[in-house]
């Protein structure tokens, strides 16, 4: 197991502590070579993620048949799987076998959970991780303890090396940190584990702006880590840093080619985007000189669904390399746009915003970051018709332990003090005509995005 797993438990605690304790703390662990700090299997996908652009197909596609076949055989000895596949894994030898196993949704992910876990490794390699879900269908699962986030963290830099990224740069990250819980609390703190500056995604207002530009001006950063939504509001409000930027890396929302551009000519720094997602499955990254989104062969094994009505493809992945809860042919629930067989764009992941009393702008790709406030549920969604108040509904799974004044305290940490909050159990979370959820149902007439279509 690696270090940054065996602390993992302590990461809250570390949060907590005064910034003194936490810079003194985090300059002695980021002292710590990295392969101790993120274990063997950190070295090992560094190579593999290095080495990969070099294969040709036959090697991926051996490699492939190979961790296809380790992921079926580790996912036949959990009920779950035991009970619906009908083919034998240890005679998977071409990728066309893999059609033989049935689709895996995210309602079998909530309902089915323990019983797809491997039983023959032990309990202290699971690591369980949630996530609100793109679409607001909350998940839980395991990662394996001392690969997968090793692998997450070799193949990241990797990607991100891409825009001149390097190991140790100072990073100013704008995401779903929270700084503070009040409206008018600080917007920032540094993070010495890994020389950032974390910047606060709830307080990007106008007003503040001036704190956010001497934030930066003094940390220098060498790269901005930002929501696409993020890095557009700094530069719709005219952010100008002093410094010159290598690279904004933007994930975790949509980015169109217009939105990229713009950002790129604004900041004059290339913009690194990529798609990926809690579970760990696939992961999927702009290339060196291409803005197209290329699946890292070696990360997860890539199927698209049926094009919608608008063409779109849905992207199904089966994940490598966790042996704990294995994941085949899982739905995401992401759609990719495919032209001429290259994926130009993952759709969906819309901008959304929550408004606050005093008009921040909350994201809600920052509340959906991880934690278990939605455990247990099968549907969470967000209504407002009034600036300040917000409806949470949500629908409980039959494993639902009733925790509401846990949730109501999590949601409440990230919208601050500016907001008033009530909770409403349904049967069933409003959908779109197609029968998708809606994770945001609003009647506030907010500005678009510019450049967001």
């Amino acid at each position: 197991m690696s270090l940054e797993d065996t602390l993992y438990p302590l990461l809250k605690l570390y949060e907590a502590a005064p910034q003194p304790v936490k810079s003194l703390a985090g300059r002695a662990y980021r002292a710590i070579p990295s392969s101790l700090r993120y274990g063997a299997a950190y070295v090992r996908f560094q190579n593999e993620a290095r080495e990969v652009e070099g294969w040709d197909e036959e090697a991926i596609k051996r490699y492939q048949i190979a961790e296809l076949r380790d992921a079926l055989m580790a996912a036949a000895k959990a009920p779950f799987y035991a009970e619906r596949f009908g083919a034998d894994p240890a005679k998977f030898e071409a990728l066309e076998q893999l059609a033989d196993y049935p689709l895996l949704t995210k309602q079998d992910l909530i309902l089915q959970r323990e019983r797809m876990v491997n039983p023959e490794i032990d309990a202290k390699q699971r690591l369980y991780i949630t996530t609100g879900g793109s679409s607001g269908v909350p998940v839980g699962f395991y990662l394996h303890k001392g690969v997968s986030r090793p692998k997450e963290q070799a193949y990241l830099e990797a990607q991100w090396s891409r825009r001149g990224y390097r190991v140790g740069d100072r990073v100013a990250v704008i995401r779903g940190g929270v700084t503070s819980s009040r409206a008018g609390g600080g917007i920032s703190y540094f993070d010495a584990t890994r020389n950032w500056l974390i910047l606060s995604s709830y307080h990007l207002t106008p007003e503040r702006l001036p704190e956010y530009v001497d934030a930066l001006n003094r940390f220098r950063p060498q790269h901005l880590h930002a929501y696409p939504s993020a890095a557009l509001m700094l530069a719709q409000m005219g952010v100008k840093p002093g410094f010159q930027l290598t690279s904004l890396l933007c994930g975790s929302e949509k980015l169109t080619a217009e939105s990229q551009q713009f950002l790129e000519q604004f900041f004059g720094a290339r913009v690194f985007h990529w798609y990926g997602h809690s579970e760990r499955v696939v992961l999927a990254a702009q290339g060196r000189t291409s803005n197209h989104l290329h699946f890292w062969p070696t990360y997860g094994f890539v199927e698209f669904g049926e094009a919608d009505a608008e063409g779109n493809r849905e992207i199904i992945g089966t994940s490598f390399h966790n042996h704990v809860m294995p994941l085949i042919r899982y739905r995401t629930g992401d759609y990719a746009r495919i032209v001429d067989g290259e994926v130009v764009a993952v759709v969906g992941r819309d901008y959304e915003f929550l408004v606050s009393g005093t008009g921040r702008r909350i994201s809600l790709t920052a509340i959906n970051m991880h934690d278990r406030i939605f455990d247990g549920l099968l549907a969470v969604q967000f209504f407002q018709e009034s600036e300040g108040v917000v409806e949470c509904r949500y629908q409980a799974a039959p494993q639902w332990d009733g925790k509401e004044d846990a949730m109501r305290a999590g949601l409440l940490k990230k919208l601050g003090d500016d907001f008033m909050l009530t909770l409403r159990q349904v049967k069933e979370v409003e959908k779109t005509g197609a029968g998708k959820h809606k994770w945001l149902v609003t009647k506030l007439q907010c500005d678009e995005q510019p450049l967001a279509k």
